[in-house]
């Protein structure tokens, strides 16, 4: 089971040598997720190594261009190689419009379905689960309607111990009461305590997306402990009426919404194309929040 984050775009607004717009790539148990679709994305699928056509879900957060512009170029991609799996693609009612009028005037007819589910910006909602994940929305404030994301895997089952299994002779009816961590009664009433005869479970993983947003603490209730936190910090504390201006946060307030969320590891981005290094991010944020990195394109981050 693995749980892995690759940064395919890491910059806000304007593309640069080092920094493409924001996407992100996450292989959870083998589930394929992209979370925003930025200029050139394919491109950096592609260098990253990454099998594109495994991609089954699609979020995107809202519709300013350097979150969504290299969605049809993708989709096209797709078609153009074979593909004949349906995507679904998550983000606001315009999106699907947009997508299909792109398609319908280029005279493109892919060879695989399109799922649209409309997001409005101002809800908590689970968008999508299986046995093994749950991916939920949540508000984030912007100026125009805007969705975090939160992927999570649901509980585990445990682990059976084989040998304590075989030499007790308890029936294999009990295995999925053991799994479920329930004790099993045998025919003959005898009681076989799951903690004999299993490992505890892992503890399941969780990671949250926050893309661009201005400082607001409404969010730190939906993203409570989460594992790994990323935050956009499109500018520090020096640009902060810009931030303000903008809607977009600093590297200090990603820090301190990190902290009072209680999450296990913060990483920024979306940083603005005016800084060459990251020094002055990190000088602001790790006085508020130790645990911290700026990611760069092609970071790859295990959950």
């Amino acid at each position: 089971m693995s749980f892995q984050l690759t940064i395919l775009g890491s910059g806000a607004a304007l593309p640069t040598a080092f920094r493409k717009p924001t996407s992100q790539y996450i292989n959870c148990n083998e589930r394929h997720i992209l979370i925003d679709c930025g200029e050139g994305t394919q491109s950096q699928i592609r260098i990253a190594g990454i099998k594109l056509q495994k991609i089954t879900h699609i979020l995107i957060s809202h519709l300013h261009g350097d979150h969504y512009f290299g969605l049809v170029g993708l989709l096209s991609t797709m078609h153009l190689l074979g593909r004949d799996q349906g995507v679904t693609i998550y983000g606001p009612e315009e999106l699907e419009h947009i997508v299909r009028l792109q398609l319908e005037v280029g005279h493109a007819k892919l060879g695989f379905s399109l799922e649209f589910v409309s997001l409005n910006g101002k809800e908590l909602r689970l968008l999508f689960e299986d046995k093994s994940l749950e991916i939920h929305t949540f508000p984030l404030k912007h100026k125009i309607p805007t969705n975090g994301f939160i992927i999570k895997e649901k509980p585990k089952e445990r682990s059976i111990i084989g040998e304590e299994l075989r030499e007790s002779g308890v029936s294999l009816m009990a295995v999925p009461y053991f799994r479920r961590g329930e004790d099993f009664i045998s025919e003959e009433g005898e009681t076989f305590y799951a903690d004999d005869f299993t490992y505890a479970p892992k503890p399941s993983k969780s990671y949250a997306f926050c893309s661009d947003t201005i400082y607001t603490e409404s969010i730190v209730p939906y993203i409570k402990g989460v594992d790994v936190l990323y935050h956009e910090a499109t500018f520090t504390e020096k640009e902060a009426d810009r931030a303000k201006a903008t809607m977009h946060s600093t590297a200090k307030q990603a820090a301190t919404i990190a902290q009072k969320a209680g999450v296990g590891r913060l990483l920024l981005g979306h940083l603005s194309a005016r800084f060459d290094g990251v020094e002055a991010h990190l000088k602001e944020a790790r006085p508020v929040f130790e645990n911290v990195v700026v990611v760069s394109d092609f970071d790859v981050v295990e959950i």
